[in-house]
């Protein structure tokens, strides 16, 4: 280090507004939601009895 490395002023903390960032659970990942969801194979196979056969 140089001494003008050493007598420059240190950078100071910035704080930002929390509201201004998106936060892992504020998105559908966050939820537990899949990317990319699932087949069209899939949903057809899990549809109920009573809903009957297309």
């Amino acid at each position: 280090m140089t001494e003008q490395d050493e007598n420059k002023p240190k950078p100071r903390l910035v704080f930002k507004d929390p509201f201004e960032q998106q936060t892992s659970d504020d998105t559908d990942r966050g939820w537990g939601e899949s990317q990319g969801g699932r087949g069209l194979d899939w949903y057809l196979d899990q549809r109920p009895p009573h809903h009957g056969e297309k």
